[in-house]
């Protein structure tokens, strides 16, 4: 008996070791590479020498055990037919918990009066399909969707649009602000301190490519517009 419990703790020791290894020897490849995003974590994956690279923007690389290799794309598994993308799974949660993080104070908000879930859209005033989605906006919130906006000038920061969306943060009432910038109408010039610029990195740094971009509750992406029902659909299978 007191073989076998040592056998296990051996087991258990070697390991633990094997993994501090690994994960030592990928940060040294990360480092050598001066790769540009913060790593969060490094574990085990189900396949054997390979191990998940979680970023600090919510993305994951993998690695081989000696740091030799590092690979980009998604994890499947497939138990009797039935395949499970790994990795979406869990960039998703920790999406999640970066896009829900951000205070309701920096977004600009359209509640619904029985929310059943919410969606953030990282938008730009002056994208066509951003303007479209914005006339479903009352739609939305009669199906009990919140609508949360995060800023993303698709021009850059230094653009004139990001300088429209910079007074509609800083009006005293940002839904009106928006709403008149989705129509195409004036906004009234105005200054202050502001997350747009933050908000347009944190978009980058997860994946945001194009406007709208629509992350359910959940993390999971929507890239691009839906109608209102069929997004509405969507993000309560996805809450």
């Amino acid at each position: 008996m007191r073989l076998k419990y040592l056998t296990a703790g051996l087991l258990a020791l070697c390991a633990t070791q094997s993994w501090a290894d690994a994960e030592q020897s990928i940060r040294q490849s990360l480092d050598q590479l001066n790769f540009p995003m913060a790593v969060s974590a490094i574990s085990e994956t189900p396949i054997n020498d390979l191990y998940q690279i979680q970023l600090d923007n919510g993305r994951v690389l993998y690695g081989s055990g000696d740091g030799k290799y590092l690979v980009q794309g998604a994890l499947i598994a497939v138990n009797d037919g039935q395949p499970r993308n790994l990795t979406a799974e869990v960039e998703a949660k920790a999406i999640s918990e970066v896009i829900n993080g951000i205070p309701a104070d920096e977004l600009v908000v359209f509640a619904a009066e029985q929310p059943k879930t919410h969606i953030t859209v990282f938008t730009d005033v002056d994208c066509g399909y951003c303007r479209k989605l914005h006339e479903e906006i009352g739609e939305l919130n009669g199906l009990g969707i919140e609508v949360r906006y995060a800023a993303f000038p698709r021009a850059g920061a230094n653009s004139k649009t990001a300088e429209v969306m910079q007074s509609i943060w800083c009006a005293d009432d940002r839904q009106t602000a928006m709403t008149r910038a989705k129509q195409g109408k004036s906004v009234t010039p105005a200054t202050c301190d502001n997350p747009v610029d933050e908000q347009y990195a944190l978009g980058a740094q997860v994946g945001v490519q194009g406007t709208p971009a629509i992350f359910m509750a959940n993390g999971s992406l929507v890239p691009g517009y839906k109608p209102a029902r069929d997004l509405a659909a969507e993000a309560i299978a996805n809450k």
